[in-house]
């Protein structure tokens, strides 16, 4: 019901059907215009929408004054329909006002034309959410939200509350650190993620749990990352990893159908290395065909210095002959300087019956390695090959990154695709002690097929980790955890773990599995990066409320800032002074 005691309706929910009804509008002005001394026109605006409100003689009320307006529905006169507002066909006459509230003048209009400076924009967020788009894209949050927690409680979850106030975790990033009162000189910090404290609900028997979770990691800002953020945060026992990526791909599907109208298609599901292989990314982005061809086997025994290594693979971008050298040459410096390749070849197909190519590189070339280039990735005339020679997982990253560049589609075209990429390798490297580095945490359960691979052959091991993408943004990450001892002492032997630092680092959530622990595994939907795809927004705090800047200060409060001498000495603290 949105009638109060105040008002009858919202202003966009007026229609032609109104016609004759008196009713009673609250909201504040987005336009006054007055037409000589007898008549006054008031553009009434609230979250719905806006409404004309004819006043006869003279208003005294001003931009974003708060208003409450009593008036009769009738048809506009012929002539003075306005076809772009929802509510154009009618408005409201003998109006009688009463000013609520006034306002001094915005900072900046109240209408999504204005371009303001966001720091301008965030130290008046409450002007700024007035906003139309600010105003669609939370209420498109809300709905997500809501949608997304009706999803799990259909499917059995339930949603219990982890702590804020945790002990450090194993995920990694660093993590701010509240003092506390009571005991001086230890600290709680805010928790990254609920990880450790679902896995023992699981241990617990809770059998199956979400939360609409907040969390806090002390990370760089940039346009996906925010010191705050939510993610929908499940975990379930018993169950494989196909039983949580079919729960979390209804919920995903749920919400976007309730915030956008339509719902995503039938998630597709690949491994970590096909989608490495094929598009150069563990985030591909699936709305356009471009993959990469290997091209390793047919130079192999090339004497062409340039594609002398272990791999080669290339890009096909159609239609690209037509690209000038100053752009060639600009992808090439791309390559080298941003993306960490030792070079970039490129050949443009001018003839593929006989086969010819234009490259700096085809004096160097013989017969057999041209039609290898043209054979070998279906090159048609007209066509650039871009090519890259080096380590494999570098090939792949630099042309998957030069596959966006040419392929990129805005986030509101292509429909919306969903992947799971499944399969991730257990290590991402070794340190410098020769050791394997975990890719995820190290609970993460190894691939059954690969358990006699982690004391011989780390880097071979496949995890059960798994990623949900959707239009080649991460939306989330889960995996099946490592709930047997035996297991999770291999794993810890190949990080270097000794049982005492693992009992120091971990012990309570060891000791609870010494008690039963159960086959467990999760997931965790990053909902800010999620809305904002939705949303058509590039940056994530175009859909949070109050967000911070990129260098993490809240322009509208002032924080981060001093605390008073005698909250320190309360809390035994004591001020560093800041260096220079």
């Amino acid at each position: 019901m949105t009638a109060t005691s105040m008002r009858s309706h919202m202003c966009g929910e007026l229609t032609a059907v109104h016609a004759g009804e008196r009713v009673r509008l609250c909201g504040w002005v987005a336009r006054r215009r007055e037409h000589g001394e007898h008549l006054a026109f008031v553009d009434l605006r609230d979250h719905t929408g806006i409404v004309q409100c004819v006043v006869d003689g003279t208003v005294d009320v001003r931009s974003e004054w708060v208003l409450a307006v009593e008036g009769t529905v009738r048809a506009r006169p012929e002539g003075t329909v306005n076809a772009e507002l929802a509510t154009g066909e009618i408005e409201l006459v003998e109006c009688a006002v009463t000013v609520l509230a006034q306002a001094e003048p915005p900072p900046f209009g109240v209408d999504d034309r204005a371009e303001t400076d966001e720091v301008v924009r965030l130290r008046y967020r409450y002007v700024d959410l007035r906003r139309p788009r600010m105003q669609r894209n939370l209420r498109l949050r809300a709905r997500a939200i809501a949608a997304l927690r009706a999803a799990m409680v259909r499917q059995g979850f339930c949603e219990i509350e982890t702590p804020l106030l945790w002990t450090p975790t194993p995920e990694g990033s660093r993590e701010f650190a509240v003092p506390s009162r009571l005991h001086h000189g230890d600290f709680y910090v805010l928790p990254q993620s609920p990880q450790i404290a679902k896995q023992l609900l699981m241990v617990g028997g809770m059998d199956r749990y979400f939360q609409v979770a907040r969390c806090l990691r002390d990370e760089d800002l940039r346009a996906d990352r925010q010191f705050e953020f939510t993610q929908l945060d499940i975990e379930a026992s018993f169950v494989g990893q196909e039983e949580i990526q079919a729960a979390i791909t209804e919920a995903v599907a749920d919400a976007t159908e309730a915030a956008v109208g339509e719902a995503p298609g039938p998630a597709v599901r690949i491994s970590w290395l096909d989608a490495m292989n094929r598009f150069g990314t563990d985030k591909p982005d699936l709305r356009f065909a471009l993959e990469l061809v290997d091209l390793s086997e047919a130079f192999a025994g090339t004497e062409v210095r340039a594609f002398a290594a272990s791999c080669v693979k290339a890009l096909v971008v159609p239609g690209g002959a037509s690209l000038g050298r100053n752009r060639l040459d600009g992808l090439v410096d791309r390559a080298k300087n941003d993306l960490g390749a030792q070079g970039l070849a490129w050949f443009k197909v001018t003839s593929t019956e006989p086969v010819a190519v234009d490259s700096p590189l085809d004096k160097f070339l013989g017969d057999p390695e041209r039609a290898a280039l043209v054979s070998g990735t279906g090159a048609s005339a007209g066509d650039l090959v871009l090519v890259v020679a080096d380590e494999w997982h570098r090939v792949c990253t630099v042309l998957g990154a030069l596959r966006l560049d040419f392929g990129r589609l805005p986030m509101t075209e292509g429909g919306r695709l969903l992947c799971w990429v499944t399969d991730f390798p257990l290590f991402e490297g070794v340190d410098d002690e020769g050791r394997p580095i975990a890719a995820h945490h190290p609970f993460t359960m190894p691939h059954p097929d690969d358990l006699s691979l982690i004391a011989t052959d780390p880097l071979a091991v496949r995890s059960q980790a798994y990623d949900l993408v959707l239009n080649g943004w991460e939306l989330g990450s889960g995996s099946i955890r490592i709930h047997r001892e035996d297991i999770q002492r291999q794993v810890f032997d190949a990080l270097g773990i000794t049982p005492e630092e693992a009992e120091a680092r971990f012990g309570f959530l060891l000791g609870a599995f010494r008690y039963g622990a159960p086959p467990h595994g999760g997931f965790a939907v990053g909902i800010d990066r999620f809305v904002a795809l939705l949303a058509g927004e590039e940056n994530i705090r175009e859909v949070i409320a109050y967000p911070k800047t990129q260098s993490g200060s809240d322009p509208m409060t002032g924080a981060p800032k001093p605390v008073a001498d005698s909250v320190l000495r309360e809390l035994g603290l004591r001020p560093v002074p800041r260096p220079g």
